[in-house]
Parts: structure tokens; C-alpha cells; sequence
């Protein structure tokens, strides 16, 4: 009698388990098939700065770098902006900047930021003179 109750327990075990991975797959499946493409998503858009920067529109998908550093995901060439100068991130639905320990800081709305800070729609975050605008869509 236990022998068939412990049989009885495990294919159960079993049935719970593929039952769990399967509702897994089907969730990681359904993110790469490309669901997240329904959710709003962060844009940086540059509104004044460099003539060959301006009108620059770039979908946040994860963590951009602004500096005057190569490697940047937006290159700033000029000498008041650090070579990592600001990093935006996201973190779930929310995006935030972070000044990276620049010279000459950085501004949300006219205001220098010392911590990472939570972005609103259409906020402007100004690198020296170069002004980025920011909007959920």
C-alpha cells in the first residue's frame, strides 16, 4: 500500500514539475517572439548641442553612456564632457541618469544631479550645452 502511494506521489511530483517548466518556456517563448513590443518604451532624443548630434533619436534598451570616450554610446566631442560622463538605465519600467562622477556634472530640468535619478516624460537632461530630451511612448 505505501508503495503505491509513494508511486502515486511522485508522478505527481513529476506531472507538478513539468507543469511548472512548461509555463516558464511558454513566458520565455512569448518575450522572445517579441510581447514587450505592445509596452511603451524610453526614447533619448538630442534637442541642442553639435550640429551632427542634433535630431539624434535613440530607443533605450538598456544602459546608454554619454562621453566624449569612443566607446560611448553617444560620443559628445567636446572638452567640458567627460569621457563616461552620464549613464542612463533602465530598471523595469522607470529609466533613470546617473551622472558617473564627471567634471562638470550633470542637470535634469536645469537642476545638477549627485544620485541616479527617475526620469519623467519629456524631461531634459543637459550634458554641458547639449540638451537631451526624454519621452516614454
Amino acid at each position: 500500500m505505501i508503495d503505491i502511494a509513494l508511486l502515486i506521489g511522485r508522478l505527481l511530483f513529476v506531472a507538478l514539475l513539468y507543469l511548472f517548466l512548461f509555463a516558464i518556456m511558454r513566458t520565455g517563448i512569448g518575450l522572445v517572439r517579441g510581447q514587450r513590443k505592445k509596452d511603451s518604451t524610453w526614447s533619448l532624443s538630442v534637442e541642442r548641442g553639435p550640429k551632427e548630434l542634433r535630431g539624434l533619436n535613440i530607443t533605450v534598451n538598456g544602459p546608454i553612456i554619454v562621453g566624449r570616450s569612443p566607446g560611448a554610446d553617444i560620443v559628445i566631442g567636446a572638452g567640458y564632457v567627460s569621457a563616461r560622463h552620464a549613464r542612463f538605465t533602465l530598471m523595469g519600467q522607470n529609466l533613470f541618469v546617473e551622472d558617473l562622477g564627471s567634471t562638470n556634472g550633470t542637470a535634469v530640468n536645469g537642476r545638477p544631479i549627485s544620485s541616479p535619478t527617475a526620469l519623467k516624460n519629456k524631461d531634459a537632461v543637459a550634458i554641458g550645452d547639449v540638451v537631451i530630451r526624454v519621452r516614454f511612448a
